[in-house]
This record gives C-alpha cells, sequence and structure tokens, in this order.
C-alpha cells in the first residue's frame, strides 16, 4: 500500500519579494530535512503517528519556525507553547497548552494521549505531568532566538499582539504542522506553535484544540492548520473538512477549498492547512500570499514550496 507525507511551517504575508536567497534556501532545507524524516519512517513501514511526532520534532528543533525552539515570546518575555497530535485509527488524542521549556510539545502530546486518561492538558498541571513521565525540559536560554525578542520588543513598543511576523507588510502564522497516511492505511495529524507574539492573559489558539487546528480520522482525512487562530477555532476548521467529505461526499480538494477559500475567508480568517485523504490524495491549500509547506508520497517527488 501506498504512503504519503505533508508538513507546513506556518502561512501568511510571505512575499519573495521580502526573503533574502539565503533566507529562502534556509527555510527551503528545515522543510526538506522535516519531511525526509517524516518519509523515512513511512518508508520503513512505520506508523503515520510516529511520522507525523518525527517531522514535527524536526521542526520544532529548529528556530526559523515557530515552534518548540523557535517559539516567539509572549507578553512575560515567556516561550508558550502549544501542541496536538491525533491518532485516525482510533480518534485518540492527545494535547498540551501553555507549557514552557519543553523541548518538544508534540511529543508531551502523545504522552498525554498515550500515557494519560486525558485528551488535554495545560500549564503547570501539564508541567506537572511532563516531569512524572521524564519529558526533556531546557532552561529560557534554549529557546532565545534574537529575531524571536526582536519581534516582542517592537510588539511592546507599539502595544499589540502580533501574529509571527519580521515586519508590517511580511505577516505570518507561526505554527508548524504534519499529516500522514502509512502503508496500514491509518492517518495522523499533529501541530505545535509558540502563538503570538506579546500574546496575553493565557491565550489559546487553534493549533492544539480538536477539530478546529489538528484533527485525523481514518474514515475521511488528516488536517492540520495554520493561521490566525481565532478564526479557525470559530468555523472548527479541520473537522469541518472532515464532515464536508464524511456527510457530503466531497472530494478533499473540493472540501479544502470549500472551508479555506470561500467560508474562512468570507469570515475574515487567514490561513491554511495541509491535508491528505484515506486514499492518499494530498492539499496544500492557503488563501494567503504564502505558506511554507512540502509533500511526498511513495509514487511520487519531494515538493517543496513558500510562495502561491
Amino acid at each position: 500500500m501506498q504512503y504519503a507525507i505533508a508538513i507546513h511551517g506556518g502561512a501568511g504575508t510571505i512575499l519573495k519579494s521580502n526573503m533574502s536567497p539565503e533566507a529562502e534556501s534556509a527555510y527551503k532545507a528545515g522543510l526538506r530535512s522535516a519531511i525526509e524524516q517524516g518519509e523515512n519512517v513511512l518508508r520503513a513501514g512505520g506508523t503515520a503517528l510516529d511520522a507525523v511526532e518525527t517531522a514535527v520534532r524536526s521542526l520544532e528543533d529548529n528556530p526559523l519556525f515557530n515552534a518548540g525552539k523557535g517559539s516567539v515570546f509572549n507578553a512575560a518575555g515567556k516561550n508558550e507553547m502549544d501542541a496536538c497530535i491525533m491518532n485516525g485509527a482510533d480518534l485518540k488524542a492527545g494535547a498540551v497548552t501553555g507549557i514552557t521549556n519543553i523541548i518538544n510539545p508534540v511529543s508531551l502530546a502523545r504522552a498525554v494521549m498515550e500515557k494519560s486518561q486525558h485528551v488535554f492538558l495545560s500549564g503547570n498541571g501539564a508541567l506537572d505531568f511532563a516531569r512524572s513521565i521524564n519529558a526533556s525540559f531546557a532552561d529560557d536560554s534554549y529557546f532565545f532566538v534574537d529575531h524571536r525578542y526582536d519581534q516582542l520588543k517592537q510588539a511592546r513598543s507599539t502595544g499589540t499582539t502580533l501574529l509571527d511576523h519580521t515586519s508590517d507588510n511580511d505577516k505570518k502564522f507561526g505554527t508548524v504542522g504534519a499529516v500522514a497516511k502509512d502503508v496500514h492505511g491509518n492517518l495522523a495529524a499533529a501541530t505545535s506553535t509558540g502563538g503570538m507574539t506579546n500574546k496575553q492573559f493565557g491565550r489559546v489558539g487553534d493549533s492544539p484544540i480538536v477539530g478546529a487546528g489538528t484533527y485525523a480520522n481514518n474514515a475521511t482525512c488528516a488536517i492540520s492548520c495554520t493561521g490566525h487562530g481565532e478564526f479557525f477555532i470559530r468555523n472548527v476548521v479541520a473537522y469541518d473538512i472532515s464532515c464536508l467529505i464524511e456527510y457530503k461526499n466531497l472530494s478533499l480538494h473540493d472540501a479544502c477549498e470549500a472551508v479555506v477559500k470561500h467560508k474562512l475567508k468570507s469570515a475574515g480568517g487567514e490561513g491554511g492547512l495541509i491535508a491528505i485523504d484515506k486514499a492518499g490524495n494530498i492539499e496544500l491549500i492557503f488563501n494567503t500570499p504564502g505558506m511554507y509547506r512540502a509533500k511526498k508520497s511513495s509514487d511520487s517527488d519531494y515538493f517543496i514550496g513558500i510562495y502561491e
């Protein structure tokens, strides 16, 4: 049976005119490394769940992306992270929100799924759980990335909460994610993020919310979203696509188009998502000028893209 995998590293106003050749090469190399690591799992007969965790861990370890090591700073000057993982075979899921100092949030989310009786843990409780399973912690210096701190200073100077971006005309929704179908026919999805620069009050976006930013169901599809989280939560985007496939018999392509290009856009929601269905079809769809993305299947070569 065939396998397939797709990843994203965020969507937004990502313009070639604003990107140096060096930065473009670095982003593409990061995407390539992550999808290769995920594909290696699938090619060896591994599970979709292992593949998406492996790919997302690679992106979390790369300071270019707003997750794990590269997470943006909140208003208190901390890196506050969210993650979710879901297994399409049994609809089991694990998620964490408002966690700090965890090297790989996606792996903590998987531990919630597999080693607790719960789905979603937050803040200090999630960290207590992390200590109980000997999860990997790092001190603040590991997460300190200069350009992320510069973003915080800029946001503080204007008193605003900023989406992951480097300039006013380069708005990026920083999230990473992966979806996969393995040779056993199972689907999985995972999403991880550092959220918004200068975010306050324990704000939570769509990434860790099952059905909003992350969803996987063998009967339909696996989805990982990136965008303005509030809109994705209100529109239950990931589950909405699954429902259109399940109840209206839409194709993956048509379901993604209906939600991202029409429903979400008309509501004012910017962003995109990656999706894979039970047949191994892949969609990389966004209503912004760009999305860091890549895909690979057992019968097609690597595709790596940034711009529209």
